[in-house]
C-alpha cells in the first residue's frame, strides 16, 4: 500500500521540484550574484533607494487588511448566524464576482472611477459636484477674510471649477482594488470559524449571566481568532505583492513591490539580480509576518483553552 502511495506521489513531487523549489532557488542564485556571475551583495545594497517603495506598498496593504477585517468580520459573524437560505445567497454573492476574471474585475473598476466615469457621471447629475464648487468657493472667501481680518496666510486656492472628482490614479483607488478583489480571502475564513464553535459554550455563557455583548467578547471573538488570522494573512501577503491593482488603478503613480520586481525583468531597465534580491527580501517579510501571526494565534487558542 505505501508503495502504491510513494508512485502516485511521484508526479506531484517532480512538479513540486519543477515548478517551486526550482524557480525559488534561481530566485535566491540570482540574487547573490553579479551581472557576470560572480558572487556578491551589492543587490540588496542598492535596495536601500527603494525604501519608499517598501514602506508603501506594506502601509496600503496593512490599510486594506484592516478595511477588509472591518467590513469582513461583521459580515462572516452574520452570515454564521443567519439561516441556511440567506447563508447560501450570502456565498453567492460573495463568491460571484471570482467567477470573473481578475484582471477584467480590476478593469470594471477603471471605468467606475476614471474622470468621465460612472461614478463622476453620477456626481453630476445629481449635483454633488456643483455642491463641491460651491463649497471649495464658500472656503476661498472665508480664508480670504480671515486673510485680510488678522493677517493669517491661508490657503486660498481651491478649485471653483471642479469637472469631477480625482479618483483614479491615487493610493485610495489601489486601496479600493485591493479590498473588492481580496475581501472574500477574509470572510471565508471567518465565517467558517464561527460555523464550527461549539453552541454549548455559548449557551453556558449566557446561563452564567453574561450579557450578548460579553459573550462576543469573550468567546465567540476568541475562539474566532484562527480564522482572523488566517483572513490577514491571505488578504495581507496578495496585498504587499500586487502589481496588476497598482498599475491600472494607480496609473504607475503608486509604485508598489510587485511593480518594482516586474520592472527589473522587463524592458529597458532589465535587472534580474536586482528583481531576484528584492523578491527574496519579499518572501522573507511575509514569512517572518505569517510565522508571527501562527504564533500569535497559537498563543490565543492556549489562553482560552486555559
Amino acid at each position: 500500500m505505501k508503495n502504491r502511495l510513494s508512485l502516485l506521489a511521484g508526479p506531484y513531487v517532480v512538479w513540486m521540484a519543477l515548478f517551486v523549489v526550482a524557480p525559488i532557488f534561481l530566485v535566491v542564485i540570482y540574487a547573490f550574484s553579479s551581472a557576470g556571475g560572480g558572487f556578491t551583495l551589492d543587490n540588496f545594497a542598492k535596495m536601500s533607494t527603494y525604501w519608499v517603495v517598501f514602506v508603501r506598498s506594506f502601509e496600503l496593504a496593512l490599510i486594506a487588511t484592516f478595511i477588509c477585517l472591518l467590513i469582513g468580520y461583521p459580515l462572516a459573524y452574520i452570515m454564521a448566524k443567519e439561516g441556511p437560505g440567506f447563508q447560501r445567497i450570502a456565498m453567492v454573492l460573495i463568491m460571484l464576482p471570482m467567477w470573473m476574471n481578475f484582471l477584467l474585475r480590476t478593469y470594471a473598476w477603471m471605468s467606475i472611477l476614471e474622470n468621465t466615469g460612472l461614478l463622476n457621471q453620477f456626481f453630476q447629475a445629481v449635483g454633488i459636484i456643483d455642491l463641491g464648487n460651491l463649497i471649495n468657493g464658500w472656503l476661498n472667501n472665508l480664508c480670504a477674510g480671515l486673510n485680510d481680518l488678522l493677517g493669517l496666510s491661508l490657503n486660498t486656492a481651491r478649485d471653483t471649477n471642479m469637472e469631477y472628482f480625482k479618483m483614479i490614479n491615487t493610493s485610495g483607488a489601489v486601496v479600493l482594488g485591493m479590498v473588492y478583489n481580496y475581501l472574500p480571502f477574509m470572510v471565508l475564513p471567518i465565517y467558517s470559524v464561527i460555523m464550527k464553535l461549539d453552541h454549548s459554550l455559548l449557551e453556558a455563557a449566557r446561563d452564567l449571566g453574561a450579557s450578548t455583548g460579553r459573550v462576543f467578547r469573550k468567546v465567540i471573538f476568541p475562539l474566532s481568532l484562527p480564522g482572523v488570522l488566517s483572513g490577514i494573512t491571505m488578504v495581507f501577503v496578495p496585498s504587499v505583492s500586487t502589481f496588476a491593482i497598482s498599475r491600472l488603478l494607480g496609473g504607475g503613480n503608486e509604485l508598489l513591490l510587485g511593480d518594482l520586481i516586474e520592472r527589473q525583468f522587463l524592458g529597458s531597465a532589465y535587472n534580474a539580480q536586482l528583481g531576484s534580491a528584492i523578491s527574496l527580501v519579499m518572501m522573507l517579510v511575509v514569512l517572518i509576518c505569517m510565522y508571527v501571526m501562527n504564533r500569535f494565534g497559537e498563543g490565543e487558542e492556549q489562553a482560552v483553552m486555559l
